[in-house]
């Protein structure tokens, strides 16, 4: 095996050419393969964050006639005990209400919130972009088109009407932009106190909200979580709210797959037919060595560490140029405000597996003229020189 090693690092370097030009061959399938990838990831990535990055992920809701949850702390410890992939859980009571403009009257959706808890879900301390967070009773957030379309201004009062015709003043302390204008256009967001005493619930909530660590498992945690829960609630996940986005996913990923199979079958063909040329040229050397006594297995191995090397040079060469292709990406297809089109998305284990891949590529590309060397018979290749 170490006598194979050698003669076939000896005759890559007898043709630097051809190696250098195989290797590279290799290096650029490999760069296809990493910035595909890279790039389908890291879109699938920002479609994922943009959906529900800052959004309830599973949605726990009374499935009663008054719609309402009682003992939610239980539940809420339930809850927490029953997945680890659980995190960032807050409960809500909301109603809906009306409030009049100089035109026309405007739809609520009075959420009522532990801010605190939900700012880990929705942020939105950081998406109030005037003013403060409420902390008094009767104090309000409202969206920034609600704003537009009340020509209103902090610290007014506005009155807002609920379901049951409850007519209760309320104090704008905050203006809010969550990036979503039927949002930002219906939602006014209060403590959870003052939600819970303008629509009567008592210390009851309407819903409580969770985010989870693995969001492509929201499904199998929201059917863990009703199976330790009471029959009398309905549960809700991201993932059936949003089928058309995963059917996009599916087809981003299948697309990038078919991709990466085709370089790697152009990369398999490139490398088999270089290395049978090869045989061809190195036959005659073959050819002594056999009469010399070296192995048929010895001069497969030779070509099978071609494959290797070629492979490990190429893999390495590869990784290097797709992150640089990635990240030159990232430079050039940019949004208006600098930031990139798609964020540079870089993951280890793919990258970890895309460098095996090629390598297997090219030992599995060498059988083909590991195969022809040792069938070469050292008579033959003496006689016809």
């Amino acid at each position: 095996m170490k006598l194979a090693f050698k003669i076939a690092v000896r005759f890559l370097k007898s043709n630097k050419g051809q190696t250098i030009l195989i290797a590279l061959g290799i290096a650029v399938g490999v760069s296809v393969q990493i910035f595909i990838g890279s790039l389908i990831q890291g879109l699938q990535k920002d479609l994922v964050d943009s959906t529900i990055g800052n959004s309830s992920q599973i949605t726990i809701t009374s499935d009663s006639n008054d719609n309402i949850i009682s003992n939610y702390d239980e539940k809420v410890k339930t809850i927490n005990n029953t997945d680890d992939r659980i995190k960032n859980i807050s409960v809500a009571a909301d109603g809906p209400a009306l409030t009049r403009g100089d035109k026309k009257d405007y739809s609520l959706l009075i959420r009522g919130l532990n801010i605190d808890n939900a700012n880990n879900i929705y942020d939105i301390n950081k998406r109030i972009y005037k003013g403060k967070k409420p902390k008094g009773n009767g104090e309000v957030l409202i969206g920034k088109v609600l704003k537009e379309e009340l020509d209103v201004n902090l610290n007014e009062n506005i009155d807002v009407v609920t379901n049951s015709g409850k007519t209760k003043e309320m104090k704008i302390v905050g203006f809010f932009d969550l990036g979503v204008a039927t949002i930002n256009e219906s939602w006014m967001i209060t403590t959870l106190e003052t939600a819970q005493n303008l629509f009567e619930f008592n210390d009851n909530i309407t819903s409580i909200e969770m985010q989870v660590e693995e969001v492509f498992e929201a499904d199998v945690i929201a059917n863990k979580i009703k199976s330790n829960l009471d029959e009398n609630i309905k549960i809700t996940n991201w993932k059936a709210q949003n089928e058309e986005l995963l059917s996009g996913l599916n087809g981003q990923s299948i697309s990038s797959i078919m991709i990466q199979v085709f370089v790697i079958i152009s990369v398999v063909l490139g490398i088999a037919s270089v290395l049978a040329i090869t045989v061809i040229q190195k036959s005659k050397q073959l050819g002594i060595l056999k009469a010399m006594g070296i192995q048929d297995k010895t001069a497969s191995l030779i070509f099978l560490f071609e494959g290797l090397l070629l492979g490990i040079i190429g893999a390495i060469l590869g990784v290097a140029l797709g992150l640089f292709i990635s990240y030159m990406f990232t430079q050039f297809a940019v949004n208006p405000d600098g930031s990139p089109v798609v964020a540079l998305y870089i993951d280890p284990i793919f990258i970890v597996i895309s460098t095996f891949i090629a390598i297997a590529a090219s030992v599995i590309a060498a059988l083909i003229p590991a195969r022809r060397s040792s069938k070469l018979s050292p008579i033959e290749v003496i006689r016809n020189g």
